[in-house]
């Protein structure tokens, strides 16, 4: 089973009013590599004209991007209780 598969089994419950994840928009326009967008599994990092377009809707909750910048721009909260990704293993 490929990436695209297992994450289709991935179950959301997504808190519209709070963000688990917060990205640095400022620190994002200076930085010279992305590799948050190299690096998200979920493709919630993807470069617009060059701009950083971030949405936190679809993340996994895995981590990967805040170790991946190397610029201090991703900030990871827990999410509220009963939010976020619901996983379904096979």
């Amino acid at each position: 089973m490929d990436i695209k598969e297992r994450l289709g089994k991935v179950k959301y419950d997504v808190d519209k009013e709070y963000a688990h994840i917060t990205v640095d928009e400022n620190i994002c326009e200076k930085c010279p590599h992305h590799f948050c967008v190299m690096a998200c599994p979920a493709q919630c990092y993807t470069l617009q004209d060059g701009k950083l377009v971030f949405q936190y809707e679809d993340c996994v909750e895995c981590g990967t991007c805040s170790i991946a910048c190397d610029q201090g721009s991703v900030t990871w909260h827990y999410p509220k209780a009963g939010k976020g990704v619901i996983y379904k293993y096979g």
